[in-house]
C-alpha cells in the first residue's frame, strides 16, 4: 500500500548546489517534503559535471528527485524579495552558499529566524562560519585530504581518494539527520533552529578512530584493502585467480575459521594467532598462513569453506558486477530525458511502498507572482 509520506506538508526551501546540501534535500523530498530547489539562471553547476544518464548529469539525477525547480536571480532585488516571500511559509531552509552570502544579500540567517521563528534554518559549508578557514573554498576532495582521510586510504606507495564523494554524502547526511531532530525539537516547543554543519567537522567526527590511534602512537598505515586494527580482514586469492576478502572479527571466529577453512585448528592455540592483538603483531605470519590455504582452493571451494565455517567474506567486485548484484534493489524516476534506473534508497518501511518524484529541469517550476523579476 502506499501511506501518507511522514513529511507531507512540509516545505523546505532549498538553495543550494553540488552534492553536500541536495544529498540532504533528495531524503526530505523522498519523505514527502514539498523542495523547492532555487536554481541561478543557468541552473546548478552539478547539472554539468557529466552526461552518463541519458545525457543528464548522473549526481543531478540522483539527488534532486522530487523537487520543484524555481530560477530566482538572488543578484537583483526581485529575486531576494521572492526568496523571502517563500520562506515565510517554508518549514526549512538548507543553503549551501558561502558563509556570509546570505547576509550579504539582506537576508542574514539570524535575522530570517527572528522574522520567522518556526524557520529551521540549516547552513552547510566547508569549514563553518567562523574560525581561520571558514572564508575558504571546500570541495569534496579538498577536505578528503585536508581532513587526513587520504593519508589513510589507499595503499602503502601514495594516499588516495575514497572512491565516491564520501565528504559530501556524510555532510548530507549528517545535515538530513540534524534537520528531522530539529522538526522533532519543533513539535515539542513550536520553534525553529539555526543549524550548522561543516564539511571538515564532519569528516574530523569520522575520523575518531584513527586520531585517536595516532595521538596513542600508533598511526594507521595505508593497507589497501585491509584493516589496521584486525586481522586476518584483507583480500586472499585463489588458486584459479579469484579474490576473496574475508574479515574475522572475534578470537571465537578464528578458532571456527582454524578448523572448517585453514584445516588447522592448532593455531588457534598458538600464541601467536590465539588473540587479535597477536595477530595484528604477527600480520606477515597470519597473512600468510591464510594466503597459503586460499591458494591451494577454487574459488567455489573456497565458498563453501568459508559458509562451513561461518566466516564473513565478500567478493571483490567493480561497478559491472554491482550493476547485475542478485541483491541490488532500484527504483527507476522519470526525469526530462526519460526515466532512469537508480539503486533504491536504503530505508524501507513494512507495508509501504515508496514512490519517488520527478527530476526537474531546469526553472520547471513557476516563481511565485512577481518574484525574480528586479524592481
Amino acid at each position: 500500500m502506499t501511506a501518507r509520506l511522514p513529511l507531507a506538508g512540509l516545505t523546505v526551501v532549498a538553495v543550494e548546489q553540488a552534492v553536500a546540501a541536495p544529498f540532504c534535500t533528495s531524503r526530505l523530498a523522498d519523505a514527502g517534503a514539498r523542495v523547492i530547489k532555487i536554481e541561478r539562471p543557468e541552473g546548478d553547476f552539478a547539472r554539468g559535471y557529466d552526461d552518463v544518464a541519458k545525457g543528464q548529469s548522473s549526481y543531478f539525477v540522483w539527488l534532486n528527485r522530487g523537487k520543484e525547480s524555481l530560477v530566482l536571480d538572488l543578484a537583483t532585488p526581485g529575486g531576494r524579495s521572492a526568496l523571502r516571500g517563500l520562506l515565510a511559509d517554508a518549514d526549512v531552509l538548507v543553503q549551501n552558499l558561502k558563509p556570509g552570502a546570505f547576509a550579504r544579500m539582506g537576508l542574514a540567517i539570524p535575522e530570517l529566524r527572528a522574522a520567522f521563528p518556526r524557520l529551521i534554518t540549516c547552513s552547510i559549508s566547508g569549514y563553518g562560519e567562523t574560525g581561520p578557514y571558514a572564508a575558504r573554498k571546500a570541495y569534496d576532495l579538498l577536505i578528503q585530504a585536508e581532513s587526513g582521510l587520504s593519508s589513510i586510504t589507499g595503499g602503502p606507495d601514495a594516499p588516495a581518494r575514497v572512491g565516491v564523494s564520501i565528504v559530501d554524502i556524510a555532510t548530507g547526511a549528517t545535515a538530513h539527520a540534524a534537520v528531522l531532530e530539529a522538526l522533532i525539537a519543533r513539535g515539542v516547543t513550536g520553534e525553529g533552529r539555526d543549524i550548522q554543519v561543516s564539511m571538515f567537522d564532519v569528516m574530523a567526527d569520522w575520523l575518531t578512530v584513527p586520531l585517536l590511534h595516532a595521538e596513542g602512537g600508533k598511526p594507521p598505515p595505508r593497507l589497501g584493502l585491509a584493516h589496521p586494527s584486525i586481522s586476518p580482514y584483507g583480500v586472499f586469492r585463489t588458486g584459479d585467480g579469484k579474490d576473496i576478502l574475508v574479515s574475522i572479527q572475534s578470537d571465537r571466529e578464528w578458532a571456527s575459521f582454524c578448523a572448517a577453512f585453514l584445516r588447522r585448528p592448532e593455531l588457534a592455540g598458538d600464541a601467536r594467532f590465539a588473540t587479535n592483538v597477536a595477530r595484528v603483531r604477527n600480520r606477515p605470519e597470519t597473512d600468510a598462513a591464510v594466503a597459503s590455504a586460499f591458494a591451494a582452493l577454487t574459488a567455489d571451494a573456497a565458498v563453501a569453506r568459508l559458509t562451513q565455517a561461518d566466516t564473513a567474506f565478500a567478493a571483490v567486485n567493480d561497478m559491472a558486477a554491482l550493476s547485475r548484484h542478485p541483491h541490488l534493489r532500484r527504483i527507476e524516476v522519470d526525469t526530462p530525458a526519460g526515466p532512469v534506473s537508480l539503486p533504491a534508497p536504503a530505508p524501507r518501511i513494512a507495508g509501504e511502498e515508496r514512490r519517488y518524484g520527478r527530476v526537474p529541469a531546469v526553472g520547471e517550476h513557476a516563481p511565485p507572482p512577481g518574484g525574480g523579476e528586479d524592481h
